[in-house]
């Protein structure tokens, strides 16, 4: 069965449930017995039909539309709010999951980040003096020829003041790339891209002054994490966006008000990943570890991360209520 012949032949009955819905105003016993217990019965049907749309279209926003309506059916149904997750049920679950649900907006927010890094480190790298001028005053160092025989090219002051710099302009990206979505998305994708030249930018311009051992142990550990993170703030922005682009079978208030829940579920689960990544960066930057364990730490950390999301973002399971069965 594919997505389409699934909603052509679902819809009615989903339509029919948000009617009564919307006739008991969360009040079953306005619509009388024969309704109560039709409503029961579509109910049911939407929760089975929300477990089959979990296991075959994972990543369609018809989940989360089938989602919101099995959740406020319940609370008419059995006349209690749904109940939320704990703290630790989200941290081991439930943020997971929410990265992992829209894997073709990841995919997206991962192209506008990186597509324009790589194109202006290659422009930078073979243009630095042009370059130059768009580097930040905190990386200016990373500009500079390499004093002849210096380990490092860059004092500990410098160090410290270029990652972080980086730190703090990775955490200032991601929270905005998140309320970007609110522009469609527009300011998202603009965050993004922005942020994507800057990095190649540094990048480019670090290289061809002879500083890339000195970026990669500046960067690499905690950065690769801090990109991780960007791409999946990217990526929650995205969602509010295509919610106000396409907002379904839903009101594009409606829409929005869900896809915004689940965006600030992740800047929160994010959250607790910048500052690892944060502290890594206090612990092992200053250390100058050198490029190979550098890379070791960043690219572990990063894998880490997106194995996290693999094994412990797997669909919820479905509960129908108390003697239903989906």
């Amino acid at each position: 069965m594919n997505l389409d012949r699934f909603i052509a032949d679902r819809r009615p009955s989903w339509d029919e449930l948000e009617t009564l819905l919307g006739a008991a105003k969360g009040r079953p016993e306005r619509i009388g017995a024969e309704r109560m217990r039709r409503l029961g019965a579509l109910y049911r049907g939407a929760a089975a039909d929300l477990a089959t749309a979990r296991r075959r279209f994972p990543a369609e926003p018809t989940v989360q539309a089938l989602e919101d309506l099995v959740g406020r059916a319940h609370t008419v149904v059995y006349g209690a709010a749904v109940r939320r997750e704990s703290a630790v049920e989200f941290l081991v679950h439930g943020y997971w999951r929410r990265v992992r649900e829209r894997p073709a907006l990841l995919a997206i927010a991962a192209l506008l980040l990186f597509a324009p890094t790589l194109a202006a480190g290659i422009w930078a790298w073979q243009d630095p003096g042009t370059a130059g001028a768009l580097l930040p005053s905190t990386s200016e160092a990373a500009g500079r020829p390499r004093p002849e025989g210096s380990s490092l090219g860059l004092t500990t002051g410098e160090r410290t003041s270029m990652s972080a710099g980086i730190f703090t302009n990775n955490i200032r990206v991601t929270f905005a790339a998140v309320a970007g979505g609110i522009t469609f998305g527009l300011l998202t994708a603009a965050v993004l891209m922005f942020n994507g030249v800057l990095i190649g930018v540094v990048s480019g311009v670090g290289v061809a002054a002879g500083h890339g051992s000195v970026l990669v142990e500046l960067i690499v550990p905690h950065g690769v994490l801090e990109l991780s993170c960007i791409v999946v703030a990217g990526a929650a922005g995205l969602r509010m966006g295509w919610a106000l682009v396409d907002p379904g079978r839903r009101p594009r208030g409606q829409a929005l008000a869900t896809e915004a829940r689940a965006a600030m579920e992740l800047v929160l689960g994010t959250a607790v990943w910048l500052v690892v990544a944060g502290i890594t960066e206090g612990v092992v930057t200053p250390l100058g570890i050198g490029v190979g364990p550098a890379v070791a730490v960043g690219f572990g950390l990063g894998a880490a991360y997106w194995l996290l999301v693999w094994r412990l973002g797997g669909p919820k399971p479905v509960t129908a209520g108390p003697g239903a069965s989906p």
